[in-house]
């Protein structure tokens, strides 16, 4: 069986958020596959923001349910993420 899956952009996230802790919050409401942290190249230090990659079943559901909640302290913004433009 094919696994069909969506990446979820998460941005405003708080700086000491672990991928685990990303994947974590989500699998609270669907089926997560990877999570990651978006790092400077230079300094390493987190970017505030990151990806989910979740069953595309549950992508609509996770949207809605973790949108402009909080985490850590901050309002997170969630939504599917659109292709990198060139």
């Amino acid at each position: 069986m094919l696994l069909v899956q969506k990446t979820l952009y998460v941005g405003n996230l708080p700086w000491e958020t672990t991928e685990t802790d990303l994947g974590e919050v989500f699998r609270q409401h669907g089926t997560v596959i990877s999570s990651r942290i978006i790092t400077d190249k230079e300094t390493g230090r987190a970017r505030g923001f990151g990806f989910v990659e979740v069953e595309a079943a549950d992508a609509d559901k996770m949207v809605a349910a973790m949108n402009d909640t909080e985490l850590g302290g901050r309002r997170i913004v969630v939504n599917e993420s659109q292709p990198r433009q060139h």
